[in-house]
């Protein structure tokens, strides 16, 4: 990525280069894959023995899977460079090479394989003309609405009906095939960066209180340039948002001035609002119990604290927190049976997650992650230590993890209670087949088609997309043979 340049003053191109820097920064883990600090400590370290391409030389092709059948088969990636293993004639880097550097490296060439067989044409996903063959069905998309800027969530009401957020600031309906002009009076957005206008989701009892509920990135009162997530509710009468209630907000204090990781995803349950946001780019505060941001919430759906938060007792500690150590939850669900609520999450350059979501627990971030800075240099070595919950499943490279939706309709029965996710820049629909909590496959059933914001089962049993550039909502439609 390159930033923009030749801005009229320095101030200006401060600015420009903020705004660009936090528009694209979940697509970096893609955009910045074999550069930055790891590519120069591959150069000096490892280059003269397994070549500049990682092709081979004096040492295997790190590019080639059979030759992970022996570097650190014995032992982790991590102990294996330390060590060195004299069978293979691997030498001992444990005096030149930290266990963070060590462990960029891990990355680097996960990332550098992915790049190779990319450049190879190699994919899961059978595409003939319009006409996807995944999971053992073949489909096709339908277009559903267009007419959007930047979509960012759709909650359906019916099967002809649903609402839609444009980031920047719109609420709009679709009805019975038509797109509505956008609500009038609803909340002031700040746009800057990552935020606007995110999640939108109808209460469970919708058709008799109508209370529709959205998040937001909110400007601080006192200081336009600071921002927080906030949460709302209201009704809509006669196009118009009526009837605003404030649902969560945060002190002025605590909004941040970055542009960037503001989270939202709504899940209602027995009562209860769960919800997301990032640590808004202050990555240690994820770890800060005092603080709201890289944390889920949960709260009454009236916005009352519940008194069995599992740090309501403690002193100082935000009191709507259940979890924490989240870096940014782009996708909330619960298991249609089981009511466990799981948690997509974006990592740095490497290391998206899926997350079982379980009252009170540490999700470790940044102290541990299968990840590494966007400018390739290490965060931390660590991708385990007590007290920490491990990811049930993990992307490195990133795919850009956003929404999440465990399927439940029938046009797809095979697909049934699989958990879709999302990825932006990767522009790819990932199926995860979980079975007692574990992921036991990840298939990549579409490719190519834009960024895919959000996830959605229909009541129409179609499974519908959110997708960014270009700005549409589609649908998954099977082929009746």
């Amino acid at each position: 990525m390159q930033i923009l340049q030749g801005c009229a003053s320095f101030s200006s191109m401060r600015a420009l280069s903020f705004l660009f820097l936090t528009l694209c920064l979940p697509a970096w883990g893609q955009n910045r894959i074999g550069t930055g600090a790891v590519e120069a400590l591959y150069r000096q370290h490892c280059m003269s023995c397994h070549g500049e391409n990682l092709t081979g030389g004096l040492g295997a092709s790190l590019l080639d899977p059979s030759a992970w059948e022996v570097v650190g088969k014995r032992s982790g990636f991590i102990e294996y460079v330390q060590a060195g293993d004299s069978e293979t004639g691997m030498p001992s880097f444990g005096e030149s090479l930290s266990v963070p550097e060590i462990r960029s490296l891990q990355i680097y060439i996960d990332e550098m394989r992915q790049k190779s067989d990319r450049a190879a044409g190699l994919s899961t996903v059978v595409k003939a003309g319009e006409i996807y063959s995944a999971g053992g069905y073949r489909f096709r998309l339908e277009p559903v609405i267009t007419g959007l800027t930047l979509p960012w969530s759709i909650n359906f009401l019916s099967s002809t009906q649903a609402l839609i957020t444009e980031r920047q600031g719109q609420l709009r309906f679709w009805s019975e095939g038509q797109l509505s002009q956008p609500i009038a009076g609803t909340p002031e957005v700040a746009t800057r960066g990552q935020g606007g206008l995110l999640e939108v989701a109808a209460h469970p009892n919708y058709s008799e209180n109508g209370w529709i509920y959205l998040g937001y990135s909110a400007a601080a009162a006192s200081d336009s340039n600071y921002s927080m997530t906030k949460i709302v509710r209201g009704r809509v009468v006669d196009q118009r948002w009526q009837d605003e209630e404030v649902i969560f907000e945060v002190p002025a204090e605590l909004h941040r001035s970055s542009g960037v990781h503001f989270g939202t995803r709504f899940v209602f349950q027995d009562g209860y609002l769960y919800f997301s946001i990032g640590d808004r780019g202050a990555q240690d505060q994820a770890q800060d119990l005092t603080r709201p941001n890289g944390k889920i919430h949960r709260i009454h759906d009236d916005g009352r604290v519940p008194r069995d938060n599992p740090f309501v007792e403690t002193a100082d500690a935000y009191p709507s927190i259940w979890t924490y150590g989240n870096r940014n939850a782009q996708g909330l669900d619960a298991h249609p049976e089981t009511g466990v609520i799981f948690e997509s999450e974006h990592g740095p350059r490497g290391g998206d997650e899926i997350n079982r979501i379980q009252r009170g627990r540490n999700y470790g971030w940044p102290v541990i992650t299968y990840g590494m800075n966007y400018n390739g240099k290490p965060i931390t070595g660590q991708t385990a230590a007590p007290g920490m919950e491990q990811p049930l499943h993990y992307w490195t490279p990133s795919i850009a993890v956003c929404g999440i939706d465990f399927y439940e309709g029938d046009q797809f029965p095979a697909w049934k209670h699989n958990l879709f996710a999302g990825g932006l820049a990767s522009q790819e629909l990932h199926r995860l087949v979980i079975t007692e909590n574990s992921v036991v496959s990840d298939e990549v059933i579409l490719q190519g088609e834009g960024r895919v914001r959000d996830v959605a089962t229909g009541p129409d049993g179609y499974l519908y997309l959110v997708l960014n550039g270009p700005d549409r909502v589609v649908r998954l439609v099977p082929i009746q043979e």
